[in-house]
């Protein structure tokens, strides 16, 4: 480092003018001294010291609170005693931070609290909660409730403030019935209102609402309507209201609306009619005895056995057999339960009930004698996996009162060696591959149940 030299005379110069500002600083206090609460400390950290004035009383001063960060101090404020007070040569602030005691005291009570939060581990933290919310169940069940649901007044009111309408159910749907029923209504508001009901019945209630409100025979009217997409879209309705719903099939059967169905199928139409109309018939007559009595009575199997053989394309050839495979089962089922009762206990009575009504369904015997056992076969020949599916099984079902009329069918016995081989080589192709339990295998199995019941 190189030194700049000066002459005697120079430096007694520069010492005489240190001293005189030296004596200038002690000679009266500066108006900027600092003020502090007790007995403060000064030493020198970057800067240097500056004299404090000590006070007892604070009076209105401010009193910074020191940090273990240096702060800018400004004129009129106090510090605590025991602070470290600084004047930084570079910016020509006095700055405070807490003391080396206040700083050891501090920083140790701050490693002492995160000590603490870090032993908290987030399980012990939800073992503690469960314990509280055990100590008083009542209380978190009615907070779990409370929080989960708003009375509907409440709900009202902010709705009514947002300037919506919350209806119920029972409102929407006389609602649409009423508007529905209007004669200013055109056909694609009934149509959109058909929609919106169909949406509405799948529910129970709802459509025994339908029922309550006179709305089933609105819907049959539309049945009846000169319009294929009123009678589409109320047929869509009234198989959902149907469907699993006993007080609507009840209610369907003694309104007419079986023999509305009946003739609708009966009678020229699109098949997109027949297919929903289908679709009504089948809700109408699942798990329901009576209403099969009827539609054996009013020539039902043979109004399906027309519309099967006039049916091409195999879409309702396949809806048909399903329906009548489906009537057979639930009449072999319910017939099974009451033979594996033990003959110690007394059967129940409403199954009783049951049994008697499915006796008086002659539905074996119909199909025998419109000829259904020669019709089902013919949708072996169609090309769709599903549809040789549902024919065969339905197939399996009649063996009991057909096997004679299946082993003088040189046809069937025919298609079952075919789609035997056809299937068994799929079930050898999918096994290369890796596949197992196919769905071909499944088909291979019932043509193998029927060769054996046939032979």
């Amino acid at each position: 480092m190189k030194l700049t030299s000066i002459s005697a005379a120079g430096a007694a110069l520069l010492l005489l003018l240190c001293c005189c500002q030296i004596a200038s600083i002690v000679g009266h206090k500066s108006d900027s001294a600092l003020t502090v609460v007790k007995n403060a400390e000064g030493r020198e950290r970057g800067g240097t010291d500056e004299e404090a004035e000590v006070t007892d009383d604070e009076g209105d001063l401010e009193v910074v609170q020191p940090t273990e960060d240096w702060q800018t101090l400004k004129p009129g404020q106090a510090v605590p005693a025991g602070s470290h007070v600084r004047l930084n040569l570079q910016t020509g602030q006095r700055e405070v931070r807490l003391g080396e005691e206040q700083l050891k005291y501090w920083t140790q009570e701050h490693r002492e609290t995160e000590g603490i939060q870090s032993t908290i581990s987030p399980d012990e933290l939800k073992r503690a909660m469960k314990k509280m919310e055990e100590l008083n169940p009542e209380r978190k069940d009615t907070d779990s409730v409370a929080s989960k649901y708003r009375p509907m007044d409440e709900l009202k009111r902010d709705m009514a403030q947002l300037d919506l309408l919350i209806e119920t159910d029972v409102q929407i749907m006389k609602r649409l019935l009423d508007q529905f029923n209007s004669s200013n209504s055109t056909t694609e508001q009934k149509l959109s209102i058909l929609l919106e009901l169909e949406y509405l019945v799948h529910q129970v209630d709802n459509g025994q609402t339908l029922c309550s409100m006179r709305g089933l025979q609105l819907i049959l009217e539309g049945l009846n309507s000169t319009d294929i997409r009123l009678q589409e879209s109320s047929a869509f309705v009234l198989g959902s209201a149907l469907s699993s719903n006993p007080v609507v099939q009840v209610t369907a059967v003694e309104s007419g609306a079986l023999q509305t169905l009946l003739t609708i199928l009966a009678t020229a139409q699109p098949l997109r009619v027949k297919k929903k109309v289908l679709f009504a018939v089948a809700s109408l007559l699942r798990n329901f005895p009576y209403a099969q009595r009827h539609f054996l009575s009013h020539g039902g199997l043979q109004v399906l056995s027309e519309l099967f053989r006039a049916d091409g394309g195999g879409v309702l050839r396949t809806r048909i057999v399903t329906m009548l495979y489906d009537m057979i089962n639930e009449k072999e089922l319910i017939s099974q339960a009451g033979l594996d009762l033990d003959l110690d206990l007394v059967m129940d009575a409403s199954h009783e009930e049951r049994v008697h009504q499915y006796s008086k369904v002659s539905l074996q015997v119909d199909l025998l004698e419109k000829g259904w056992c020669n019709l089902v076969p013919q949708l072996l020949e169609s090309t769709e996996h599903d549809y040789r599916e549902k024919a065969l099984r339905a197939l399996l079902a009649m063996a009991p009162m057909c096997l004679d009329q299946y082993r003088s069918d040189s046809s069937l016995l025919g298609s079952l060696l075919y789609l035997r081989d056809q299937y068994q080589e799929m079930v050898q192709s999918e096994m290369i591959v890796g596949e197992e339990n196919s769905y071909f295998e499944e088909i291979v199995e019932l043509i193998n149940a029927l060769q054996v019941q046939i032979k």
